[in-house]
């Protein structure tokens, strides 16, 4: 199997426990692993919106304009966590749901939580 197989595969294919050492800040695949460098090419794209919020303020662009570009940087942002969570029920939640018992219930728990930090910003 090759290094770019072995990133690709989900865990449990390669006979692993999915979940095995990783913490919720923990290092390793995670469902968006796959996509991460689409992920990197998004943020940088968001970077650039949000250094060119610096250059209208610091340009001194009228308001409604700077609130417009905020917007849109805000909604890119929004995309892309929806994105993220989208990956980790197909994942972190879809393995759990395997293993079933308290590793669903942590799963479920804190995916919940998540969407609600997303609901409240």
């Amino acid at each position: 199997m090759t290094t770019t197989q072995a990133r690709t595969e989900p865990e449990h294919a390669q006979g692993t426990d999915p979940h095995a050492g990783h913490t919720a800040g923990g290092h390793g695949p995670h469902g968006y692993s796959a996509q991460k460098d689409a992920h990197l090419k998004r943020l940088r794209r968001i970077e650039g919106q949000i250094r060119g919020l610096q250059r209208m303020v610091d340009e001194d662009v009228y308001c409604i304009d700077v609130l417009t570009q905020v917007s849109a940087s805000t909604k890119a942002l929004q995309s892309f966590a929806l994105s993220l969570l989208e990956e980790h029920l197909r994942h972190c939640v879809a393995a759990a749901a395997e293993e079933g018992g308290a590793e669903l219930d942590a799963k479920v728990a804190e995916a919940t939580a998540a969407i609600s930090r997303l609901l409240r910003s």
